[in-house]
C-alpha cells in the first residue's frame, strides 16, 4: 500500500501545450487531478462505485503558485500528499517537479465529499476515510 507521499509521472504530450511548445497553465490542474485519481485507485478506492451510491468527491478550492515552465517531452512528476483530512474534506498539497527535480509548480486542493443527490457536502465514507488515515 502506498504512504504519503504519492508520486505519478506524466510525460508533456503537444496537446498540453500551447504554440510555443510550453504547457498551458490549467493543464497543471489535470494534472494534479491525474495524480489525485490513480493515487485512490492505488489504494483500492473506486470513485465509480461510490458515484452509483451519489457519494462524489469535489474540488472546493486551488491554490496555486507556477513557478517555471514545463515544456513538450519534459517527463514530469506530480508529487501528493494529504495535508489535513476532516470528516467530510480533505487538503491535498502537491507538487510538479521536472526530471531535473526543478520545481514547477505547487497547488493546495481542498476536496470535499458530497451527497450528489442533494448536492450538498456530507460525511466521507468510512472505508475511504480508513484508508486514508492510513496514509496521511
Amino acid at each position: 500500500m502506498s504512504t504519503s507521499p504519492q508520486n505519478y509521472q506524466i510525460r508533456v504530450f503537444y496537446e498540453d501545450t500551447d504554440a510555443g511548445g510550453i504547457v498551458y497553465y490549467a493543464n497543471y490542474l489535470k494534472f494534479f487531478e491525474r495524480a489525485r485519481t490513480e493515487w485512490l485507485r492505488e489504494l483500492g478506492i473506486n470513485q465509480s462505485i461510490f458515484l452509483q451510491q451519489n457519494i462524489g468527491f469535489v474540488v472546493r478550492k486551488v491554490t496555486t503558485d507556477y513557478l517555471a515552465s514545463a515544456k513538450l517531452d519534459n517527463l514530469l512528476t506530480v508529487k501528493s500528499e494529504i495535508r489535513q483530512l476532516k470528516r467530510s474534506s480533505m487538503v491535498f498539497f502537491q507538487q510538479i517537479v521536472d526530471q531535473d527535480q526543478k520545481l514547477i509548480c505547487q497547488a493546495e486542493v481542498v476536496v470535499v465529499c458530497v451527497d450528489l443527490s442533494k448536492a450538498k457536502p456530507c460525511a466521507t465514507p468510512e472505508p475511504i476515510l480508513g484508508v486514508l488515515k492510513r496514509v496521511s
